[in-house]
């Protein structure tokens, strides 16, 4: 038998290879273990909303409205951001939003999209 990597989100060892993800039958987390090698190597992982590793260049989506200070609107939940640049940090996502510029996100209110 395979000595599989146990899950990365609940540590079950109850793991198994299904097509070119790894899948954990207890919380049904799923990952690919190619981008988890990758990203162990830089040092940085990034998780979204749903436990999803993020990677630089990865567009995202807004899931919660989220205000801006100095803007007039908050960031409506939805909007989409293309092409995200992770960074060390409390606000681990730096990105473009259209109408609003230059921004630094928290990794837990957005998803991959």
């Amino acid at each position: 038998m395979e000595n599989l990597a146990p899950c990365p989100k609940c540590k079950s060892e109850y793991t198994y290879a299904m097509d070119n993800l790894m899948v954990c039958p207890e919380c049904g987390f799923e990952w690919d273990p190619s981008e988890n090698e990758e990203n162990l190597e830089s040092g940085l992982v990034v998780k979204d909303a749903n436990g999803n590793v993020l990677a630089d260049g990865d567009s995202v989506v807004i899931v919660k409205d989220l205000p801006v200070k100095g803007a007039p609107k908050p960031i409506k939940a939805g909007t989409k951001v293309k092409s995200i640049r992770l960074v060390d940090g409390d606000h681990n996502i730096d990105c473009k939003i259209d109408g609003f510029g230059s921004m630094a996100l928290k990794s837990e209110f957005v998803r991959k999209a």
